[in-house]
């Protein structure tokens, strides 16, 4: 059913306005437009998070440098194809726009809660500083055959856990969206910043249920998105 699906896929954040509303793209008559919002972490830091939302859900005249919002909705992900590459793109589709007051203060201003399916073997590494990770993406399915792709990370415990987990376990996920900040190297030599973004894990489990082939068969392949 299509409510169960939309319940696959739950994102809650909230923060302010940090870009201009740009048009995004069109859908049967329906225009869509997105920008950035600072979320903030539990720490002093941030996250600068896309979300894309539709012109019948709020003018977006109202969507000014500075306010402060409350969003609900899902982590989405399409193909860009530029240049003969392929990018993943991930942006929050808003489905619930709440205008707060500044001072709010939100116990937990990032959320998401994702029920899909492993659909590239997880890769385990450590980094320099010497703490386990694992890279996890997760195809998430939506309505009318059609999955979005997720990139995760688990850490700790978790990617020892999780570096075992096989192409088509039905997976379930707690955390939070970041944003992450790296350099790639370009032919010519020069470097230029990219953002990448991710699930950081907080909590996961494996799904007991009883996944039929039909669901599975619902996930589509997906060429690896270039960073």
């Amino acid at each position: 059913m299509v409510g169960n699906v939309i319940e696959n896929n739950v994102v809650t954040i909230s923060g302010k306005v940090v870009s201009e509303v740009e048009y995004s793209h069109e859908v049967y008559g329906e225009g869509f437009y997105s920008f950035y919002l600072e979320v903030p972490r539990l720490s002093d830091s941030s996250d600068k998070i896309s979300v894309t939302f539709s012109e019948r859900l709020v003018p977006k005249s109202k969507l000014q440098l500075g306010v402060s919002l409350e969003i609900e909705g899902q982590f989405r992900s399409y193909n860009s194809y530029k240049s003969d590459s392929n990018k993943l793109v991930l942006t929050v589709f808003a489905r619930e726009l709440i205008f707060t007051e500044d001072e709010k203060r939100i116990k937990n201003p990032n959320q998401i809660y994702l029920n899909g399916y492993i659909c590239k073997n997880p890769i385990y590494r450590m980094t320099p500083f010497g703490r386990e990770i694992t890279d996890i993406l997760v195809a998430v399915n939506r309505p009318y055959n059609k999955s979005d792709y997720i990139p995760c990370i688990a850490w700790g415990r978790n990617a020892r856990y999780s570096q075992n987990l096989a192409i088509g376990d039905n997976i379930k996920i707690w955390g939070r969206i970041q944003s992450r900040e790296y350099q790639k190297k370009l032919e010519n030599g020069d470097t230029i910043s990219k953002t990448a973004y991710e699930v950081s894990v907080s909590k996961m489990e494996i799904s007991d249920e009883v996944n039929s082939k039909q669901d599975k068969d619902e996930i589509q392949q997906t060429e690896e998105p270039e960073e």
